[in-house]
């Protein structure tokens, strides 16, 4: 056969030639299977197969905190003292936070993304810095050196790549830290949110002094033959004696451990399982539709085959030819495959929000690397090992009923004409009624994915998102480091930026802006009831006087805020419907007042209750939020809400440029309309990737299921021509010979379409958690999808069913 095999691929070749329409649509069909799955798959082998860039990644957890209300939050500084003191797991426990530094330099303030870290961080994830030194013990202490680690990026673009950096002074948040290395180039950490600057923790006044307070993240190294399982007990352990030690602010709180891949990989885990069941599915389709080509171009060289045989070619000398054809277009098809997944990598990569990659960095390098040239090597030889047996098969299979024709002739039983097409007819048939039904999955999940954006993106937000721009204010912390200058700066603000031309209204707030999470909590209880120790915990927002204004927000009882609601008066706080309805059922929560979990308790009294604002993402549930007086609970990094009177965007330089004259030194950045917020959230940008790329899917399977039945549906007439004829020269009319041919074809799509519904279901059940505000036997989608393949498919019966009305039963009586 190796011998044979330059022969058998010249004749492969000028047979595909001959018949150009079987081979290019064969190879595009291969291509397009192999294409969009290789395109996928390269993302779900970044993401959920390859082990993340640190030595012994299993090793390494993610460490937080967890009470009742929530399963995973931010771990206390004081607490975190404790665990790595106490615990007898871990060979190395770290603790990082994010931030923003404002940065000082000759062309003036810039806003970067950075990171405080404590001293042990990088040995703990087993990082060495490329140029200069790792933090020292004992550098992140209150009383330490001020250092910084820059990025490979940040060394390159700001620096210019300068060895002499080390030892460099720069000015972060106004005051002066020290370069002392810079990491290296395939450094990453998915939660460091393309951090710039990694300086060290310096534990400080405030948030860090309280146990109560929580605001960093842990991240260990576990002990040698340590498990997870073991690794949480024993943090459980030191948790309840943090507890009986600290009833006040510990009560009711736990430890959590979550392996460091699975935290990074999060909520994609879902949506990439999805996908890549999709494009297994067009490629499942893509298979279905290359054999049933295969089968119909087979049936057709019964004959040239027989007088092969029949010259002498043996079986070897078949499967040769056979399997040379199959070579010729698996290596095509693959070929192009290859070119078509580099194509989809590069066009999801450019796809990807920049806050995506910031949390996956490692995705930035996709390719076609040696585990996806193996894949797609994987995928070609089951396509030539499919394009190979079948036919053969399919020889051996007209050979035996050749031989029992033959037989019967013998003892007068008849000829049986046309067994064999008969047979691979029901083949092709059954082969199209699994596409049919493997593409009403995909397009089931389509319409799913389709309806769940639309109804996410117009959620309600609880705010008018129209006319209204939104930014994030950094000031130097060095320099506005008292209550009064940070109240006193946010009030220059707003001033200059209300005096703008076209600007209504203008307010501030601290702890996210809308949509960008629900922020810090805090912990209280209430006056007037029994309280025992036990947590009650909410988001809480220090917000202007003029920010529930600027929003449109309504107000549904009590008041809002007033610049006299400071620090001279009593304590105050707006709660949100949800707070209302959770911790006051069925009364009037104006007027209570609730006791912070501090020492001594902080008395706040609610004055008003607002609507619900969607603080956190568009497809998370709205739970209980406080808002302060900003008044009484100032910051230095702020968020602006401008309310506009004409178009969004295009007075954003206008505000930058008024927050500049206010203050060089105060950064103005991610000036955004509101509108485009919610476009372009992370929810919406996940719900958009995954309708789109489904809906590509659906389109493509939905076109090679039809051209499969179109396919079948022809073949199946050129073979019934003869009794076709007959028909008509008995006396059959058109519109009978319309029926025969659309009967036989709508029972291949009611079939298809019946176990495809069936099986939609069960797959949108199985990944109901992806779908926002539709649940998955949803009728009116899965009706319209049905509707669309089975008129799809059936128009596409019309053209062989024309052919069949138009044969001369004149001709198929005289062939007789």
């Amino acid at each position: 056969m190796l011998k044979q095999l330059p022969r058998d691929l010249r004749l492969a070749a000028r047979q595909l030639i001959k018949n150009p329409a079987f081979g290019i649509t064969t190879i595009a069909v291969l291509a397009l299977g192999a294409g969009a799955f290789l395109a996928i798959l390269a993302f779900v082998d970044a993401v959920l197969v390859k082990p993340l860039p640190y030595p012994q990644p299993d090793q390494l957890m993610y460490v937080g905190e967890r009470t009742a209300a929530q399963p995973r939050t931010n771990l206390s500084y004081q607490d975190y003292l404790d665990w790595q003191s106490q615990n007898t797991v871990f060979a190395s426990l770290a603790l990082y936070r994010r931030t923003r530094f404002v940065v000082g330099t000759s062309a003036g303030a810039v806003s970067a993304p950075g990171i405080r870290v404590s001293d042990n961080f990088f040995r703990t994830l087993g990082i060495s810095p490329a140029l200069g030194r790792d933090f020292q013990p004992g550098e992140d202490l209150p009383s330490g050196p001020r250092l910084a680690l820059l990025s490979w990026s940040t060394w390159q673009r700001r620096y210019a790549a300068r060895p002499g950096v080390m030892g460099q002074s720069i000015v972060l948040n106004g005051e002066p830290y020290t370069i002392v290395g810079v990491l290296p180039r395939n450094f990453s950490f998915a939660f460091a949110n393309a951090a710039e600057y990694w300086a060290t923790y310096h534990a400080e006044d405030g948030c860090d002094t309280h146990r109560s307070c929580h605001g960093a993240w842990g991240v260990g190294r576990l002990r040698d033959g340590v498990s997870p399982q073991a690794a949480l007990a024993n943090l459980q352990a030191i948790a309840l004696r943090l507890q009986r030690e600290y009833p006040d602010s510990n009560r009711n709180q736990g430890a959590s451990l979550t392996p460091l891949e699975e935290a990074v990989v999060g909520e994609l885990r879902p949506i990439l399982v999805a996908l890549g069941a999709g494009a297994g599915l067009l490629l499942l389709i893509a298979g279905i539709n290359a054999a049933g080509l295969i089968v119909l171009r087979s049936d057709r060289r019964r004959r040239e085959v027989a007088i092969r045989a029949a010259l002498g070619a043996s079986a070897s000398c078949l499967f040769g030819q056979f399997a040379a054809e199959a070579l010729l277009i698996t290596v095509a098809g693959g070929a192009l495959g290859l070119v078509a997944a580099y194509g989809g990598i590069s066009l999801l990569k450019r796809l990807l929000s920049a806050a995506l990659l910031a949390d996956m960095p490692f995705l930035t390098g996709l390719g076609l690397d040696a585990r996806l040239l193996a894949a797609a090597a994987a995928v070609s030889l089951g396509a030539f090992l499919t394009l190979t047996l079948v036919p053969m098969l399919q020889i051996s299979r007209s050979a035996t009923l050749r031989a029992n024709q033959w037989r019967n002739r013998q003892r007068g039983m008849g000829s049986a004409r046309g067994a064999s097409g008969t047979h691979w007819r029901r083949l092709g048939a059954r082969l199209v009624m699994a596409e049919l039904a493997t593409a009403i999955v995909l397009l089931a999940g389509a319409g799913l994915a389709g309806k769940s954006l639309y109804r996410l993106l117009h959620v309600e937000l609880g705010i008018t998102p129209e006319h209204l721009v939104t930014f994030n204010i950094n000031e130097p912390g060095a320099t506005y480091d008292t209550s009064v200058k940070q109240i006193a700066a946010a009030q220059r603000i707003v001033d200059t930026v209300r005096a703008l031309p076209g600007v209504v209204s203008a307010g501030v707030e601290t702890n996210g802006l809308p949509l960008d999470g629900n922020g810090n909590t805090t912990w209280f209880h209430f006056a007037g009831r029994p309280w025992h120790g036990e947590h009650s915990e909410a988001p809480f927002r220090p917000v202007g006087e003029d920010y529930f204004a600027t929003l449109q927000a309504r107000m549904f009882a009590g008041r809002g805020f007033a610049r006299g609601d400071d620090k001279t008066r009593p304590n105050v706080a707006i709660v949100n419907r949800a707070f209302a309805r959770v911790y006051f059922p069925g009364q009037d929560a104006v007027g209570k007042v609730l006791l912070t979990n501090a020492t001594p308790p902080l008395p706040i009294q609610i004055v008003g209750v607002v609507d619900d604002i969607r603080e956190g993402s568009l497809d998370a549930p709205i739970p209980p939020v406080m808002y302060r007086p900003f008044r009484q609970d100032p910051d230095s990094d702020i968020g602006l809400v401008v309310r506009v009177a004409g178009e969004d965007s295009g007075i954003l330089p206008e505000i930058a440029a008024a927050v500049r004259r206010v203050d060089p030194a105060i950064v103005a950045r991610d000036g955004q309309a509101m509108a485009a917020r919610v476009e372009d959230s992370q929810s919406a940008y996940l719900h958009r990737t995954l309708s789109w790329l489904l809906g590509a899917f659906a389109a493509m399977a939905l076109l090679l299921s039809v051209v499969g039945l179109y396919g079948v549906v022809a073949y199946s007439v050129s073979q019934r021509r003869r009794e076709i004829g007959i028909r008509m020269a008995l006396g059959a009319s058109t519109g009978a010979i319309y029926h025969l041919v659309l009967g036989e074809a709508g029972a291949l799509v009611a079939v298809g379409v019946t176990a495809g519904m069936l099986a939609a279901i069960a797959a949108a059940r199985v990944s109901s958690t992806l779908w926002f505000g539709v649940q998955p036997w949803d009728w009116s989608t899965l009706s319209a999808v049905a509707l669309i393949l089975a008129a799809a498919a059936l128009a596409a019966c019309i053209r062989p069913a024309r052919a069949a009305t138009r044969v001369n039963p004149t001709d198929c009586v005289r062939a007789e």
